[in-house]
């Protein structure tokens, strides 16, 4: 009687299962993670979020450093992108993106693997 479904009232939220297979889940910190998840239940059916960090430090409870640092993250192992809101404005909208084919970066063999 509760098997999940994407839509209605559920939203568009879901999470790619090759993020397990893959081995992503082994590059990204536990900040990562629940930043990658917040935007997966915030967006919408393209994967766009308007949700300033402000906003996502609040929902998580997490430090803004912490939000900022796994944002630049999930920016540069190619999960999500970013694009400002306008010329000068330091908040955007991001964008889930799909799983990059094939197997993530060695977590050592990029800037931002420190766990």
């Amino acid at each position: 009687e509760r098997v999940r479904a994407l839509g209605g009232a559920a939203g568009f939220g879901w999470l790619d299962a090759r993020l397990l297979r893959d081995g992503w889940l082994a590059v990204m910190t536990s900040e990562d993670l629940a930043v990658y998840a917040f935007l997966c239940l915030v967006a919408d059916r393209q994967g766009v979020s308007w949700y300033r960090r402000s906003r996502i430090v609040e929902a998580l409870s997490m430090g803004e450093r912490a939000v900022w640092q796994a944002l630049g993250r999930l920016e540069r192992l190619d999960l999500v992108a970013y694009q400002p809101f306008g010329r000068n404005a330091s908040e955007g909208f991001r964008q889930v993106l799909s799983v990059p084919a094939g197997r993530p970066p060695k977590a050592d063999g990029w800037s931002g693997g420190e766990r």
